[in-house]
């Protein structure tokens, strides 16, 4: 009996898998299917990829990267504090709330912004 469970188990577990994996394949049909037909995608959001989304926008106001739109570079020290300032504020109220890879990937992102912009905004001073 014990044998005959355990084999109707496997059975109902292999229809779980086999379920999931026709899931996983029509989705990935319908996405090729899309970026066949010139369609836009979007990635899977997640704090990570907002943070970084957050730091992208602040490089290009401090003018470390080109401006995707003009490929120049082009600053503008008070939109990149915005954006930095921002990036902080949500360390401190996520605080507590994000996983180690979340939070290392905050604190990275806030520390090397940081130092771009002091070292921008020096530069100007001077």
């Amino acid at each position: 009996m014990k044998t005959l469970r355990r084999y109707v188990g496997l059975i109902e577990m292999d229809e779980i898998k086999k379920n999931i994996d026709e899931s996983w394949k029509e989705v990935a049909e319908k996405q090729k299917k899309a970026l066949g037909e010139g369609k836009f995608i979007p990635p899977e959001v997640d704090f990570k990829f907002f943070i970084t989304t957050l730091a992208l926008q602040a490089s290009i106001f401090l003018g470390v990267i080109a401006n995707p739109v003009t490929n120049k570079k082009e600053e503008d020290s008070n939109q990149a504090k915005f954006i930095i300032d921002t990036l902080g504020m949500l360390k401190d109220k996520t605080k507590g709330n994000l996983n180690l890879e979340e939070t290392d990937l905050l604190e990275n992102v806030l520390y090397e912004l940081r130092m771009q912009y002091i070292s921008k905004t020096q530069g100007e001073k001077k």
